[in-house]
C-alpha cells in the first residue's frame, strides 16, 4: 500500500534542473537559497537556461556560480552590470543577468548600476536587500535601516551621521531608460510566489528587448542580524517591509502589455 501511494503522490517540490547538485555555503535561514531557487526554475520555465549567462557579484552570493547549472562569471566588486553589459552586447540572443547583493550593487556598484540603467541595457538585474553586509562581518550597508545595529554602527545607525537608507527600486525607476523596477520580499510563501512572478517579468522584459530591469528582493541574514531563522522572517516584515514598501515603481506600458498579472 505504501509504494502504491508514494507512486501516486503529486510531486509538490523538486530540484530545479537549473541547479547543480552541490550544497550551498548559506548560513541556515538565509533567503539567499529562496532567491537562487526562483532564479533557476524561472529560467527553466521560460527555455532560457541553455541561453542564459549569469554575473556574479562580490559578497554572500560569491560562489552563486557553483550552484547554477548554466554560463556564470564573476565580476570584480560592484562591477557586475558593467560586465553584463559587455556581454549583452556581444551576445545580444542571450538571458544576461546579475545577482548582486546590496553592498555589491548600492555601494561599491553604485556607479555602474546607475549607468547601466541610464543607458537601457537590456540586462536583467536581481537585487538582494539584506540591509547589511553579510560576507564580510556584518557592517553598515547602503540599506541598513535606522537605529539598526552592525558591526560598524554598535550603536546603531544614525541618520544625522550616516545618513537614510538607499531605496534603489524608488532612485533606478526615476531614469528614463528603465523598463521595470519592482520590490518584493521573501518572507513568506505568498511573498515568494510574487516575487518568482515578478522575476518571470523581468526575463520576459528583457527578452522582448525592452531594455533594463530590475527585482529587488528582501532577504533575510540571521547570522549578522544575531537572529533565529524564523525571527529573521518577522524582521523582515514588520521591519524591513515598512522601511522598503513592496510594489511596482517603474512598469512601462510595453511591460503591462505583457498582461502577467501578478496575484
Amino acid at each position: 500500500m505504501l509504494t502504491t501511494d508514494i507512486q501516486n503522490a503529486k510531486v509538490v517540490y523538486e530540484r530545479p534542473e537549473g541547479f547543480t547538485d552541490l550544497t550551498t555555503h548559506y548560513c541556515p535561514g538565509c533567503t539567499h537559497g529562496t532567491a537562487h531557487r526562483l532564479v533557476a526554475e524561472t529560467l527553466d520555465e521560460m527555455g532560457l537556461r541553455e541561453h542564459s549567462i549569469g554575473v556574479a557579484s562580490v559578497g554572500c552570493s560569491v560562489f552563486s556560480y557553483n550552484y547554477f547549472d548554466m554560463d556564470f562569471v564573476q565580476a570584480a566588486h560592484g562591477r557586475a552590470p558593467a560586465m553584463a553589459t559587455g556581454i549583452k552586447r556581444v551576445f545580444p540572443d542571450r538571458a544576461v543577468f546579475t545577482y548582486q547583493g546590496d553592498g555589491d550593487l548600492a555601494s561599491i556598484g553604485m556607479a555602474e548600476i546607475m549607468h547601466a540603467a541610464g543607458r537601457g541595457e537590456n540586462i536583467t538585474v536581481i537585487f538582494i536587500n539584506n540591509a547589511i553586509y553579510g560576507m564580510t562581518g556584518g557592517q553598515m550597508a547602503p540599506t541598513t535601516l535606522p537605529g539598526m545595529k552592525t558591526t560598524s554602527s554598535p550603536n546603531g545607525r544614525d541618520v544625522e551621521t550616516q545618513g537614510y537608507p538607499l531605496r534603489m527600486a524608488e532612485i533606478l525607476a526615476t531614469l528614463d531608460a528603465v523598463s521595470y523596477s519592482v520590490r518584493r520580499s521573501l518572507h513568506d510563501p505568498a511573498n515568494i510566489r510574487k516575487a518568482k512572478k515578478a522575476i518571470r517579468t523581468a526575463f520576459e522584459a528583457q527578452r522582448r528587448g525592452l531594455g533594463f530591469s530590475m527585482v529587488e528582493l528582501l532577504s533575510s541574514c540571521p547570522t549578522n542580524w544575531g537572529m533565529t531563522p524564523l525571527d529573521s522572517l518577522a524582521f523582515i516584515e514588520q521591519k524591513m517591509v515598512p522601511a522598503f514598501p513592496l510594489g511596482d515603481y517603474k512598469v512601462v506600458d510595453a511591460v503591462k502589455s505583457m498582461k502577467m498579472k501578478e496575484g
